[in-house]
């Protein structure tokens, strides 16, 4: 290839890559919403997503991303897609194929049945949701009553574990008449929030290990050492989903608002001025290594834009929510075929100090990035319309 050949290729993909982006300037978040579900569903067939085989949070978060957006655009192929996938591992007799009992992260799938549930009265999934509440119900738990992360991890409460578990116990509490449940999940809520507390900045750390045996754990606190970033998103997500179907009346319900407000004027505190996403590891921008994460900055405009949707926080705090989500779209990159890639997302991670987390690879439309991603565009979208 010469010189002028070369620089026209050059040019060419320039030029191609600046019609994508005015093409997508005039997207609305509900059209990110579709373009991030086509990207990945033109990738993988239903049963086909990673880890493939799996009743996992992987999928299902990125599945319940893309059930709010078949609930906003009523595009049957997202209903069936997500349809398609469940019923690739739940049997006609309401069995779960292949998924770990002893982890909350295999329980929050069971958040995509009662959309099922309710449009196809099929009644395998209302069973595998008995199931899975069941296993919730009996979980290990600390001797105060809150759940181990996972079985093999005695007396460790993550702040992942409130979203895996706590919004499909709530709701199967209001649907089903449980009220205990919901005494279970804001006990849960509370625990995290007066054991994971870092005094020094407001925020939430990682974990707590009631023990003080794990490796990571503050032999004075138990506490993890760090705040790291899609834990906390996990976190207040998780609590503005509860709240859809905690009552009002319940004595959760004052508490939980109050530990969500004080938590969310934290995480402001953070907000990178000039992109306004937030960091890898939330309040320690300015130390060298660290990095701004996308995962964490989609969960905490969600947590922001649904909270204002619902009245609990003031309008002005949409300034922060929009300035993340431009950060957001500003990050992305396009494909050869004009789909999106959604990168900057830390890869599934354990607990650890500051070097760990900010030497954690990265990965692109991993389900978990793309489906929290969708989550705050639905809210976006929500808001948006009014």
């Amino acid at each position: 290839m010469n010189g002028s050949s070369r620089n026209d290729s050059v040019c060419g993909l320039i030029f191609g890559k600046v019609m994508i982006w005015m093409e997508k300037e005039q997207f609305t978040p509900l059209n990110w919403s579709e373009l991030a579900c086509d990207t990945l569903m033109k990738k993988y067939r239903a049963e086909e997503l990673p880890p493939a085989g799996h009743f996992h949070y992987h999928q299902g978060v990125f599945l319940l991303g893309m059930q709010r957006c078949w609930e906003q655009n009523h595009k049957e192929k997202y209903f069936h897609y997500s349809k398609a996938w469940i019923d690739s591992l739940i049997k006609p007799d309401g069995t779960i194929s292949n998924f770990n009992p002893g982890q909350l992260d295999d329980i929050q799938p069971g958040i995509l049945l009662y959309r099922l549930f309710d449009q196809t009265g099929e009644r395998r999934y209302q069973k595998a949701l008995h199931t899975l509440i069941s296993i919730y119900k009996a979980f290990p738990r600390n001797s105060l009553g809150g759940l181990w992360h996972k079985r093999q991890l005695p007396n460790q409460m993550w702040l992942d574990g409130l979203f895996m578990g706590g919004p499909l116990a709530a709701e199967y509490a209001a649907k089903f008449n449980c009220p205990e449940l919901f005494d279970m999940v804001v006990l849960q809520a509370e625990l995290m929030a007066e054991h994971c507390q870092d005094p020094r900045t407001g925020l939430l750390r990682h974990g707590w290990d009631e023990s003080r045996k794990a490796e990571w754990a503050d032999p004075k606190t138990g506490c993890a050492p760090e705040c790291w970033g899609r834990a906390v998103g996990w976190y207040v997500a998780a609590v503005m989903d509860i709240l859809d179907y905690l009552p009002k009346n319940h004595q959760g319900y004052y508490k939980l608002t109050k530990i969500f407000k004080k938590l969310i004027r934290a995480i402001l505190r953070y907000q990178d001025e000039s992109d306004g996403r937030w960091y890898q590891v939330v309040d320690k921008g300015n130390l060298p290594g660290n990095w701004l994460e996308n995962s964490c900055s989609c969960l905490f405009v969600y947590a922001i834009s649904k909270a204002v949707r619902k009245g609990l926080l003031d309008k002005s705090f949409l300034e922060n929510a929009r300035k993340g989500y431009k950060g957001v779209l500003r990050s992305l990159n396009f494909d050869e075929n004009g789909g999106v890639k959604i990168g900057n997302v830390c890869i599934g991670t354990g607990i650890g100090d500051y070097d760990y987390y900010i030497r954690r690879p990265t990965s692109v439309n991993d389900l978990h990035g793309v489906g929290t991603f969708l989550m705050m565009c639905d809210e976006m979208n929500r808001i948006e319309k009014g």
